[in-house]
């Protein structure tokens, strides 16, 4: 295991342990990522007691169908945008009927544009209680898995905080 690796599995389990006390049901809405934030949730035993389910919505049609996002948001903005991002935070929180989501769109790389380069990232996290923000990280490019990591390690760092604030 590598340090990152290590730090996602440190994370995960402050998450599962945060929200086990405060009786608290996680939900979680992933694009670029894979369903690999899902993937360190439930690598800690017991997690089944607060993560609910998780959303890989890789797709535009996954996004609208599964999150209930506006395709004219997609249209306007692009899928890796803070509209979308939001969106799909509250799409897997009303969908899961969960206290906290978190979300992820970005480009993982190789490719981007020049206004949505590899490394751009948008998170969003929502809480039933109706805390609703979003996050923009520019990673660069430095390789798809390196920023699959890191996006997966800045939405557990969402998560937590929207657990600690639920």
């Amino acid at each position: 295991m590598n340090d990152v690796e290590a730090e996602i599995a440190a994370l995960a389990i402050r998450v599962i342990k945060s929200a086990k006390v405060r009786k608290v049901f996680l939900a979680t809405a992933e694009s670029c990522t894979g369903g690999l934030v899902g993937g360190a949730l439930t690598r800690v035993p017991g997690s089944s007691d607060t993560y609910d389910r998780g959303f890989i919505t890789y797709s535009n049609a996954a996004k609208i169908d599964s999150l209930g996002v506006d395709p004219d948001l997609i249209a306007e903005f692009g899928a890796v945008s803070e509209p979308v991002a939001r969106e799909m935070a509250l799409g897997a929180l009303t969908a899961a009927g969960a206290d906290v989501a978190v979300s992820i769109t970005g480009i993982a790389g190789p490719g981007g544009s020049e206004f949505k380069p590899a490394g751009l990232v948008w998170f969003g996290l929502a809480t039933s209680s109706g805390l609703v923000e979003t996050l923009k990280q520019k990673f660069g490019d430095i390789g798809r898995d390196v920023v699959r990591q890191a996006s997966v390690k800045q939405a557990l760092e969402l998560l937590l905080s929207g657990v600690e604030r639920s």
